[in-house]
């Protein structure tokens, strides 16, 4: 997405768990573009992050929440504590952390979309998935909820990205996730679909069709 944004002529402002990844992305896109190594699971790590993008450049006019992690197959009852606590501080707990922070800035200007990434797994469920399944349920309704707060014309959409071919597909499907578009094959269909939405998405769960 952020390839894509770009080239379209949009600014991304954006962060990632992976540093490794973040500084790639650094050296390929230079400012005004930022990229920044942070944990939105993290409040003490998102509060800094967002102040000083804000600062710098002003409420957002698309906030995209799609960070998410997903369990190892298994039946809910064998997923460890620790493991389930942390899906659901970054499924859930990162999106309302991303939110609180950028969020009133948008708000005091009434304008902007916020897009939070849910599932199919939103919607329906499957076996040996069921902590990711349940927080993206939480995210759907999350902002669902979110959508009647909203002044107008702002917008709060749930968007299921659809399946793609990626790293957390294969963990549950194996050499089968091949069947599913790329990444960045799927970008070309969802970054203008993403970009397309306005105040008459609100509160619309939408979903990006192979």
């Amino acid at each position: 997405m952020v390839e894509k944004f770009i080239e379209l002529g949009h600014t991304v402002l954006g962060c990632g768990r992976t540093r490794d990844a973040i500084d790639n992305l650094r050296k390929r896109f230079r400012p005004p573009n930022d990229f920044a190594a942070v944990d939105v699971a993290q409040e003490s790590q998102v509060e800094p992050w967002a102040a000083r993008l804000l600062s710098s450049n002003g409420a957002p006019d698309l906030l995209i929440n799609n960070a998410a992690i997903i369990n190892q197959n298994a039946p809910l009852w064998q997923v460890p504590a620790d493991e389930f606590d942390r899906l659901i501080d970054v499924n859930v707990k990162g999106v309302a952390n991303v939110i609180r922070h950028f969020l009133p800035a948008m708000v005091a200007r009434k304008s902007g979309v916020v897009v939070n990434f849910t599932s199919g797994w939103g919607r329906t469920v499957a076996a040996d998935v069921a902590p990711y399944c349940a927080s993206k349920w939480a995210v759907e309704g999350l902002t669902l909820a979110l959508a009647e707060e909203l002044p107008r014309p702002m917008a709060a959409v749930p968007l299921d990205p659809g399946v793609i071919d990626t790293d957390m597909l294969r963990s549950c499907f194996g050499g089968t996730a091949s069947r599913y578009p790329s990444p960045a094959k799927w970008v070309e269909k969802a970054a203008p679909f993403i970009l397309a939405f306005n105040s008459r998405d609100n509160g619309k769960p939408h979903t990006i069709r192979s």
